[in-house]
């Protein structure tokens, strides 16, 4: 785990973290918990905390980036039954792996994030939903749980204010289709983790069919702080009119890989300085900017831009979750779209038609290019398959398994041509000169 530092703020969820300090105590002792006490004292009124959430300009963590605020306000305001907060913890993008670490290190501040979200839409039961392969994370947030309840916390009555919320930890199988939130209610209950048609929403449908609301790990983390500091002045931690803080997972060829809490809006330059530049001193090819499913972007690309939504969606990619994977220059650009497509070919639920054989499609075309059997019609059959998955499944995983291959093509097509022409890779000797 790694921190901004240096001449940027302090960090906000890592702040003073070891890896032993995680527990009930240390994060009392921190100022834990004191804005839901807080709120439950003044009996505040919910629209007051939408508003601070509204102010702070947080977006979902989790990839899509949808303000958070927006979110909660399409719950219901009088509903008679039973309605639902889930943090989605079902962390398994490639390239992807804050959530795990701000529930390692920081558990309570996610638990206090969902006590005030639960608070402001009137909800009275939550579930955070564990990534399969993180048992030890899962059975840590678990411990947890307890210490909240045992301190009064979490069940009925907290605090003497008659509100009741009570949490469970729910583990999963370890599946990456269960990250999309439908396919994850319906891995909660019991069934086989693929999506649902939308409409309906999980606002009105969700859970066992009652109004839910899921948000990340690390938007429902950033919660207590807002509320503590007040959402005008979370935004202003950002740079370049990009309001608060953002994790970014940096891996790949850097020297120093991690996660950095930085200004959301920060230069790449910037950020690539925080992670100890480029490994061995070679030179930057390309880079992932969101985690596996956004679109790979040339290096000089890279160098001119903001991290923030904006910025990288006009370069043509995606922020997403802020998993930044960098390549450097004796990467073979189709060895790494193989690895990335077979993920997603493994990972389809094969609900859908065009996910599921087009991703099959994919991999054995970008093999049989790798295995120096390419055509050169094999590029545009590439980008037409990828082209036909788009925008015709259920849920985005289609678009997650297409829109890398259809920039890799775009971009380092010079490079798949080698491949097809010399039947193997121009990177084959080493690093260019």
């Amino acid at each position: 785990m790694t921190c901004l530092h240096g001449r940027h703020a302090e960090p906000l969820l890592f702040r003073g973290l070891t890896g032993d300090n995680w527990t009930l105590a240390d994060y009392v002792s921190r100022g834990g918990y004191e804005q839901f006490k807080r709120i439950l004292a003044e009996r505040m009124p919910r629209e007051r905390i939408i508003d601070e959430v509204r102010a702070s300009g947080l977006r979902g963590r989790g990839g899509a980036g949808f303000p958070t605020a927006v979110k909660w306000g399409f719950m219901p305001k009088d509903h008679p039954g039973q309605m639902y907060l889930i943090c989605n913890a079902d962390e398994s993008e490639p390239g992807t792996f804050k959530d795990r670490d701000i529930l390692r290190y920081n558990p309570h501040a996610v638990i206090e994030g969902m006590l005030i979200a639960a608070y402001a839409m009137g909800i009275t039961a939550g579930y955070i939903y564990i990534h399969g392969e993180i048992w030890a994370v899962y059975e840590q947030f678990g411990e947890a749980i307890r210490q909240a309840r045992e301190a009064g916390l979490i069940g009925r009555d907290l605090q003497g204010s008659g509100f009741d919320f009570e949490l469970h930890a729910f583990h999963g199988y370890g599946a990456y289709i269960c990250g999309e939130e439908t396919a994850l209610l319906e891995s909660m209950e019991g069934k086989r983790g693929q999506p649902r048609f939308k409409p309906p929403f999980p606002a009105t449908n969700g859970l066992y069919g009652q109004p839910t609301t899921i948000n990340n790990v690390e938007t429902l983390a950033y919660v207590p702080f807002i509320m503590a500091m007040g959402g005008d002045a979370y935004a202003a931690l950002g740079r370049n009119n990009c309001p608060g803080t953002k994790i970014f997972c940096l891996s790949g060829d850097v020297a120093r890989p991690g996660n950095y809490e930085v200004p959301l809006g920060i230069s790449f330059p910037e950020l690539l300085e925080l992670a100890g530049g480029m490994k061995d001193g070679l030179a930057m090819k390309a880079v992932i900017p969101g985690g596996s499913s956004s679109p790979v972007l040339p290096a000089e690309t890279m160098m001119q831009l903001n991290m923030d939504y904006d910025s990288i969606a006009k370069a043509g990619s995606m922020l997403g979750t802020g998993g930044v994977i960098v390549l450097n220059e004796t990467r073979c650009m189709v060895k790494a779209l193989l690895n990335l497509s077979r993920f997603y070919w493994n990972e389809s639920c094969g609900q859908c038609t065009p996910c599921r054989e087009g991703t099959g499609w994919l991999v054995s075309l970008i093999e049989r290019i790798e295995n120096g059997q390419g055509k050169t019609e094999d590029l545009d059959l590439l980008d037409n398959v990828a082209a036909n998955i788009m925008g015709r499944t259920i849920c985005a995983l289609g678009d997650a398994a297409a829109m890398p291959v259809r920039s890799f093509i775009k971009h380092f097509r010079a490079e798949f041509e080698y491949h097809i022409e010399h039947k193997r890779c121009p990177e084959a000797s080493g690093p260019r000169e």
